[in-house]
């Protein structure tokens, strides 16, 4: 590195710094060991999950009943709609999206995370004459959402705790 790019980049790293900005690091879990209990173990959102748990220090469980933690994934259900027409009745625009059904439990049945759907979208330009290729950016959009559902998930696990049944 050059020492003239040095001031830059300390003082680039200060102004970050200064806003808030830090990089995403492990995300703080309020447990230790989890089970994740999907309709579909063998997913792609199952397999990055585990991967990410696992990079945050989180033991993966083989029973629910040696778990902290169960994450029940209901369903993910990625999904495609036609979103524009054109003047001639040809498919202009796309909107892809992305559902996923979870909630968290203990073993003494107490709700970590409720139950809820959390939902993605993307709408991207579709040309019938680069079949090939719309077809890979569809595939690249659908793992970027998948990435981020991972991402919202694991934000999601790391402020839950328990409620007890009295406070509901």
């Amino acid at each position: 590195m050059r020492l003239m790019q040095l001031p830059f980049i300390v003082t680039l790293a200060l102004l970050l710094a200064a806003c808030g900005f830090h990089l995403r690091g492990d995300a703080k879990m309020p447990f230790t060991s989890i089970y994740l209990e999907a309709a579909n173990p063998g997913s792609a959102l199952i397999s990055e999950l585990r991967d990410n748990l696992q990079a945050n220090h989180i033991q993966l469980t083989n029973q629910a009943d040696q778990a902290d933690v169960v994450l029940n994934i209901a369903y993910e259900l990625p999904e495609k709609q036609i979103l524009t027409l054109g003047g001639s009745g040809r498919v202009s625009e796309f909107q892809l999206r992305y559902r996923v059904s979870l909630r968290a439990y203990d073993h003494q049945q107490r709700v970590w995370l409720p139950a809820e759907e959390l939902q993605m979208h993307r709408d991207y330009a579709y040309d019938d004459t680069k079949i090939l290729a719309k077809e890979a950016e569809e595939a690249l959009l659908y793992q970027s959402m998948r990435s981020d559902m991972v991402q919202q998930i694991v934000r999601r696990l790391s402020r839950a705790k328990p409620v007890d049944q009295a406070q509901k």
